[in-house]
């Protein structure tokens, strides 16, 4: 029996050394840059929901195209939340930067709010243009009058920006100057749309 048992822990040992290791985790946040601070605040709020979309973007690998029609992630490296929830950050970040609408929310709270911003996520990945990867996100945005649901505007924003190089650490660099970008145009665009259907 002591014999037995001597041998199943040998053979225990043994199969925990052939076991493969795990591989160690990088997390990024989605670098950003400050917004300028705008004047002339507006009177009404504004909600900003969490971006829908696919099964493939909503977690927290990053997801890259290494040529047309093929998916892969990057190895060892995650976002530090699911995609929707980082690009919903980013959104309410650049709007508290900008400073024109001083009530808003997300979907999170529901609070209440004069108008909305619902969106669909279509692209948050990098793909190879030549030798070296590009960002690109892409984002499907109604805005919605809150009291009704009525859409009163539409529109598709895409932003892309090319990687200093291959690496991870460029890639991610590359997504935070696209998100910059697109966030801006954005938040001019709400501004813009919102007093006009106010």
């Amino acid at each position: 029996m002591k014999r037995l048992s001597l041998l199943l822990a040998a053979g225990l040992l043994g199969a925990c050394s052939i076991l493969p290791r795990s591989e160690p985790l990088e997390v990024y946040l989605l670098p950003a840059g400050p917004l300028p601070a705008q004047s002339g605040a507006v009177d009404w709020a504004l909600r900003i929901a969490s971006p829908g979309s696919n099964q493939l973007l909503d977690g927290t690998r990053i997801v890259v195209l290494p040529e047309a029609g093929r998916v892969n992630t990057y190895q060892g490296a995650r976002w530090s939340e699911r995609t929707p929830q980082l690009l919903q950050a980013r959104l309410l970040d650049a709007f508290h930067d900008d400073g024109r609408i001083r009530a808003l929310s997300s979907d999170a709270q529901r609070l209440q709010a004069d108008l909305e911003l619902v969106s669909e996520l279509r692209a948050f990945h990098s793909q190879y243009q030549g030798e070296r990867p590009e960002a690109l996100i892409q984002l499907d945005v109604l805005l919605v009058d809150a009291r009704d649901q009525r859409i009163l505007a539409s529109r598709r924003f895409s932003a892309s920006q090319p990687a200093s190089d291959s690496s991870i650490d460029a890639v991610v660099a590359a997504f935070g100057l696209a998100g910059d970008h697109l966030a801006r145009e954005l938040v001019d665009w709400t501004l813009n749309e919102g007093q006009r259907n106010r």
